[in-house]
């Protein structure tokens, strides 16, 4: 499929949605520097490239603030794509920041603002523990997780996915339990530097790279009593408002399956905090008809240009 098909077959999905403007949401976590057995969901720096050159080519890539604009003025362009992050990782700055600047796009970075100061996330202590373990048994038996092999490559990629999975269900305290256990068996070799600094953050807002807030500690917001989600919630956007120096409208929900990481009672406390939208992990366009507080977004999961292409067509032709 040559560029020209692409355009044509957005233009055609636009004309055929007339009236019910369409903007289809890429969500990604980080970029790796080269390609990795046990983050093979995420693009490494050539994939993102040639994804980002793409829609700089097909689409017209707006800020999700104007997209929002657009959406609420009936005035959406056709292959309309916004360009998002999650968690705060450090390669958006050092990898993505760069191939941004030079197509000139704009993208939305959801910063976990508890993790900015250093600390690391509990899901990449579990890679590193899965990573540098000794090829043997990890027993997670007294956690109720049970034991996993990292016996082969193989053994290790499934074990990563399985213990990802079953850990974001955990209560917070327990699960806080579990990535101290696991530092103790990695040792000094726990990895560190992951994150966005707070002078990162900065920049990325100065290169116009919009701030949204993503709780403070990334918990699954169903699991928390009302108290915590509401300080989780509220908490991530003072803290990262302190940091910019600007308000922060925008939040997306950690892991943001509806229903199953967060309800309405959250959508209320987002709401109450002062945002003014915010995004889940549904499959679709946005369109005028969503809720203005959960509004779809998924990840791009293809890794060829036409896939990834037909994904985007597909998103903006279901709504």
């Amino acid at each position: 499929m040559n560029d020209q098909l692409i355009r044509s077959a957005g233009n055609a999905i636009a004309r055929f949605t007339r009236g019910n403007g369409r903007v289809a949401i890429v969500n990604y976590h980080r970029v790796l520097a080269a390609p990795s057995p046990f983050l093979a969901s995420e693009p490494d720096i050539d994939t993102f490239t040639w994804q980002m050159e793409l829609l700089a080519r097909c689409f017209n890539v707006l800020s999700l603030r104007d997209a929002l604009a657009a959406i609420e003025s009936g005035r959406v362009p056709p292959r309309a794509v916004c360009i998002t992050f999650d968690d705060g990782y450090r390669s958006v700055h050092e990898l993505a920041l760069p191939v941004l600047r030079r197509l000139k796009l704009p993208a939305t970075v959801f910063v976990s603002s508890g993790f900015v100061n250093g600390h690391t996330m509990w899901n990449d202590r579990i890679v590193e523990a899965v990573e540098t373990l000794p090829a043997k048994e990890l027993d997670l038996a007294e956690f109720g997780l049970g034991v996993y092999s990292l016996r082969s490559m193989p053994d290790r990629a499934a074990t990563l996915g399985k213990l990802t999975e079953a850990s974001k269900y955990l209560p917070p305290q327990e699960r806080s339990r579990l990535v101290l256990r696991l530092e103790t068996l990695v040792g000094d070799g726990a990895a560190e530097g992951l994150m966005l600094t707070p002078e990162m953050v900065v920049n990325l807002d100065r290169h116009g790279i919009e701030i949204g807030a993503h709780t403070v500690t990334h918990p699954i917001l169903t699991s928390l009593d009302d108290a915590s989600a509401m300080a989780e919630i509220a908490g991530s956007k003072r803290d990262l408002e302190a940091i910019i120096g600007k308000p922060v409208p925008l939040f997306a929900y950690p892991n943001g399956k509806v229903g199953k990481d967060f309800d309405a009672r959250h959508v209320a406390m987002v709401r109450e905090a002062g945002f003014l939208a915010a995004f889940t992990t549904a499959v679709g366009a946005m369109t005028r008809h969503h809720d203005r507080f959960q509004l779809p977004r998924s990840r791009p999961w293809d890794r060829t240009p036409n896939r990834f292409a037909m994904r985007l067509l597909q998103w903006l032709a279901r709504g």
